[in-house]
């Protein structure tokens, strides 16, 4: 049977047994690709985007990756070949990795690694043979995996040390003869050249070639070649090359006594096992001779230095050389960051410089530097860098030196000019922070909650520890009270002086903020929410949502917020507090207020957007012109308003409460009539209950007739919707009381309605039935209409009336499908299939709920799909299908169990009875 495999290396490409599959244009391509490199890992869909369109992607990005998925899952599947499989956040792509030819040529590379030189140039050229022209072609010009070449001259490499040794000496002269002369800077390659020159009889042309490349390296790096190509240059020299050796011995440099300029470590590290090996494996690849940068950065106090110098005093014997180390003080409270010449002067006195022999002009003591460091195996520590031109003048030039940087700031230009490998230092685990506190006090019963206070931030934890175990008087209990408090916490966590507290860590790194830049940080503490995107910061601070991107990035780069995906920016627990008090003391009265109020009209005109593209909406509530469009996301369908409301769900709660704690209650209950409707696609019944009941508060506060009926006519369709006592009706009555004398046609007929389906849920069926006739025939518009034929064949339903109820329901349906509105549509559809269920209709039952669960699917109406699988679970049971009730029935549970976990216990019951 032939095999589907996946072709990277040259052309993306899907082939089924040697016949070559069309899958599509450059995007579909580059999907491919994303989820083939990581065969078996989830690829997020927000790194997907990013890939794909880099920072500019269009709006429908993520309606575009979804339909690229669905038609790569249909070619896959008509080729019985690899799943693509939907794993939150992203997809995962569930395949044999010896399919792709990527992972298979990895795999013949370790398999060369240990076989004979014979054999391991015949698994090399087969690995070789793979490419089929550049890696990854057809894709995305965004879409960039440099790997895959280092990848190639790994191998290619590799196989030419085994033919050296195979003693193929002419052939690889012709091989490699036009690859150095095309680029004299790739040493390795060179040296294999010189070596197969040499034992070719060729002497000379050895020698010249290393002119060739040393007079190159001068030009372009203004250094020597490295120090294999110079042993080897010796060895040519002196004729005394041996015909097997291929790597220069590891003692080039004179022995020197070994340097360790280490400060002494933390007794234990906790937890950072992920952070060890990562830094381990650098180690391991500076002893093979790459060279090796890595940038350790985090926010302050999470723990960079402790880290790396623990890390340093286990690995020490691995740098026979020794190890420097210097704090670049980059974010001193006290003192400027240190200049390059300074700190030369410093490393040049502990590699034994005579204090009369350092130069005196800057670049003369990065070559001496440079020169006494070249051939050694060491490890050189710059501890709290400010920025990457503070670095780049300590940075050794040997290829067997590892250089670890700790910075706030990410320092992107390392990783740019001098391919730095970067790793975040987030928070620690839950329990490494209790182990931490228990290192410093001992175990106790509240340490858990103690390490949850202090956001799990090494520093705040020792702070913690540090006060438990300095005062046998005071007790967890006082301290968890202590930290309890919001307003006082940034207080408890400080100890001796001012400089050592988490307040003074934070604001070292505020201080050093470009102007613009401290003033947007500033502003983020009086924008309430848990985190934080471009295009409500554009609204707050009056600027372009490219400009609110720019510096929002530059504070996650400073890790004084973080990027957790694509323009979404939350800010580590204790930095909210300490942007709290900031906000406080450095914004007047005024300028907070002024932020609010930008903050609520931005949540109210996209949350008004957003609701008029979940469904049809005839509100004259309207704040289309509150903000300037090019302010708002785009929000161009039902997808992108649904996923906006859940995304931004805790922030509108913070939202409203800020505001109605500042008095702005006109505000309020308008916000919380327009965040109203995300209740079709995910019913959250404390957090609705909270919101409507807020609404009605500011209403009546603000004594808005208007805004008290509306927000009781949402606490009313809460009622229902959550089968609440009493049902809601109290609020209906109370709402038809205010609007009585009202002249708003659409809010009388609104009141008839919740009143109707009120009354028909608690059993007054014909009082119902008459409110809900006088709604449709009194509605002022087609939308109103529609739901009072709903409502009232619900009521037909429940008095027995079924061919009423039928007869409306789908005149009802009939609106929902003219109007266009999905949701109505699925509700629509669900209620017609229970309605012929009742009727014994089972053909036509099972036909309306199918084509609502397919709806539901594509639309993601998660709630309403648990409910749709229990009817058809119904409808099934009734046609004597008992396993495929059961199976829906169970997905029905399962849904339950996420979006209504009070009513999961009835699918359970039914679900049981079918055991």
């Amino acid at each position: 049977m032939a095999q589907t495999r996946l072709q990277l290396l040259g052309p993306v490409q899907l082939f089924h047994g040697d016949e070559p599959v069309p899958i599509g244009g450059p995007g579909v391509r580059g999907l491919l690709a994303l989820l083939a490199l990581r065969p078996g890992k989830v690829v997020g869909l927000d790194e997907i985007i990013d890939a794909l369109w880099g920072h500019d992607p269009p709006a429908t990005a993520r309606t575009i990756v979804h339909g690229n998925v669905s038609h790569l899952r249909r070619i896959l599947r008509d080729l019985d070949g690899p799943r693509i499989l939907t794993t939150p956040p992203g997809y995962r792509l569930d395949v044999e990795p010896d399919l792709i030819d990527v992972h298979r040529a990895r795999t013949l590379l370790d398999r060369a690694s240990v076989a004979t030189p014979e054999t391991a140039a015949t698994l090399l050229a087969e690995a070789l043979a793979l490419w089929q022209g550049p890696a990854l072609g057809g894709v995305p010009d965004s879409l960039r995996a440099p790997e895959l070449e280092d990848l190639r001259l790994a191998v290619h490499g590799t196989r030419v040390d085994a033919d050296l040794e195979l003693g193929r000496h002419a052939e690889l002269i012709v091989e490699l003869s036009p690859i150095v002369r095309a680029d004299p800077l790739a040493e390795r390659t060179a040296g294999q050249l010189m070596r197969a020159l040499y034992h070719a009889g060729r002497r000379g042309d050895a020698l010249e070639l290393y002119r060739t490349v040393s007079r190159a390296t001068l030009r372009t790096l203004g250094v020597e070649p490295g120090v294999e190509l110079r042993w080897l240059h010796e060895r040519v020299l002196n004729d005394d090359l041996p015909a097997r050796d291929v790597v220069a011995p590891a003692a080039v440099a004179e022995p020197t006594k070994a340097i360790s300029q280490l400060p002494a470590a933390v007794p234990n590290l906790a937890g950072r096992a992920e952070e060890l090996a990562w830094l381990d494996g650098l180690v391991t690849r500076a002893e093979a001779g790459q060279t090796t940068i890595a940038v350790v950065t985090g926010t302050a106090g999470v723990g960079k230095s402790s880290l790396v110098v623990w890390w340093a005093h286990r690995v020490a014997p691995r740098f026979p050389d020794g190890v420097l180390f210097a704090s670049l003080r980059g974010f001193d409270p006290h003192h400027p960051p240190l200049e390059p010449a300074e700190l030369l002067t410093q490393f040049l006195l502990g590699l034994g410089v005579e204090t009369a022999k350092v130069p005196e002009l800057l670049h003369e003591r990065v070559a001496l530097y440079r020169s006494l460091i070249a051939g050694r195996r060491m490890l050189v520590l710059l501890d709290d860098a400010r920025t990457a031109e503070q670095v780049r003048p300590l940075l050794p030039p040997s290829a067997r030196t590892m250089t670890v940087v700790t910075s706030r700031s990410r320092l992107d230009g390392l990783a740019v000019s001098n391919a730095a490998k970067q790793r975040v230092l987030g928070t620690l685990a839950p329990d490494d922070a209790v182990a931490l506190i228990e290192e410093l006090a001992g175990p106790a019963s509240l340490n858990h909650a103690l390490a949850r206070l202090c956001g799990y931030l090494p520093l705040a934890l020792r702070i913690a520890g540090a006060r438990l175990s300095a005062s046998a008087q005071r007790t967890a209990e006082e301290l968890v009270d202590e930290l309890g408090n919001e307003r006082t916490r940034l207080a408890a966590l400080q100890v001796d002086g001012a400089d050592d507290s988490v307040r003074a860590a934070f604001d070292v790194s505020f201080r050093g903020l470009p102007g613009e830049v401290a003033e947007t940080f500033l502003q983020l503490g009086a924008v309430p929410g848990v985190m934080v995107g471009p295009h409500v910061m554009a609204a707050v601070a009056q600027i372009t949502v490219a400009e609110a991107r720019r510096r929002l990035r530059t504070l996650a780069a400073h890790n004084l917020i973080a990027e957790t995906e694509r323009d979404v920016f939350v800010p580590h627990d204790l930095v909210c507090l300490y942007l709290r008090e900031l906000a406080e003391q450095e914004l007047g009265d005024k300028e907070r207020d002024e932020a609010l109020g930008w903050t609520v009209r931005y949540y109210q005109a996209v949350a008004d957007r957003a609701r008029r593209r979940l469904g049809r909406i005839a509100d004259p509530l309207d704040f289309s012109r509150v903000l300037a469009d090019d302010v708002l996301p785009p929000l161009s369908g039902f997808a992108e308003a649904h996923d906006w409301f859940a995304a931004e769900w805790p922030n509108l709660l913070a939202v409203l409460d800020a505001a109605y704690a500042a008095g702005r209650h006109d505000d309020v209950w308008r916000l919380a009539r327009v965040a109203h409707t995300y209740r079709v696609a995910c019913p959250l019944l404390d957090e609705w209950m909270r919101m409507a009941d807020l609404g009605v508060a500011a209403a009546e506060a603000a004594g808005d007739v208007a805004g008290q009926c509306w927000l009781r006519l949402a606490r009313c369709e809460i009622a229902l919707t959550f089968e609440l006592p009493g049902s809601g009706l109290a609020d209906a009555e109370r709402a038809a009381e205010l609007s009585a004398a009202s002249a708003d046609e659409r809010l009388r007929t609104s009141v008839d309605l919740h009143l109707g389906r009120a009354l028909s849920r608690l059993g007054e069926h014909e009082k119902a039935i008459e409110r809900l006739a006088e709604a449709i025939a009194n509605a002022p518009d087609v939308t109103l209409r529609g739901q009072a034929l709903s409502s009232c064949a619900q009521a037909e339903k429940r008095a027995g009336r079924l061919s009423d109820a039928i007869a409306h329901q789908r005149a009802g349906l009939r609106i929902d499908r003219e109007l266009g509105d999905d949701v109505q549509v699925v509700v629509s559809l669900d209620r017609l299939a229970e309605l012929c269920l009742r009727a014994r209709d089972l053909e036509a039952a099972e036909r309306y709920v199918w084509e609502a669960i397919d709806l539901a699917i594509s639309r993601e109406f998660v709630a309403r799909e648990g409910t749709l699988r229990l009817t058809l679970g119904r409808v099934l049971r009734a046609r004597g299908d008992i396993d495929g009730a059961r199976e829906q029935l169970a997905l029905s549970v399962r849904i339950y169990e996420r979006v209504h976990p009070k009513l999961v216990g009835e699918v359970r019951t039914e679900l049981a009875d079918l055991q």
